[in-house]
């Protein structure tokens, strides 16, 4: 009897379940939080890593921007230190690359404002898309309470 009654509780939590959801991607909705990406380190692998996150979400029509900073800065640069040119595994993509891929697909990327003073380069050396941010203007994407704020 203890058999038949488990049975049945079993049965009736099984039909009582939701069905799983079927995963869809969905286009977000002009509500969706916008990302800022913040690259500081000079690891190419994090560098690469967050890039492959940051266009990830792009792709799923998330708004991104990526804000390089520090010795990441160096990744705006025309030319690039060779690290940051080495293809890795498993795709053979570099950080240099993917960069331009996530700028070809209209991604704002930029230097942080204080990268070009306390390096060697100038406005000159960057690459022809990228600028240079201003405090006054990340300080405004990092105030709406909708971003969402990744540092690498």
């Amino acid at each position: 009897m203890k058999q038949i009654i488990l049975s049945c509780l079993v049965l009736a939590a099984a039909a009582a379940a939701p069905a799983p959801a079927q995963e869809t991607r969905q286009a977000p909705s002009p509500e969706t939080a916008p990302v800022l990406t913040v690259l500081t380190r000079e690891d190419p692998q994090t560098q690469l890593m967050a890039l492959i996150l940051t266009r990830a979400s792009a792709q799923q029509g998330v708004p991104v921007r990526v804000l390089l900073c520090d010795k990441a800065g160096d990744l705006a640069l025309a030319e690039p230190p060779e690290a940051a040119t080495r293809p890795l595994a498993p795709r053979n993509m570099s950080p240099h690359s993917l960069l331009g891929t996530l700028i070809e697909d209209g991604v704002t990327v930029q230097v942080c404002a204080i990268y070009l003073p306390n390096s060697t380069h100038s406005a000159e050396d960057l690459r022809r898309e990228i600028g240079v941010a201003t405090p006054p203007e990340i300080a405004a994407i990092m105030a709406d309470p909708r971003t969402r704020f990744f540092t690498f």
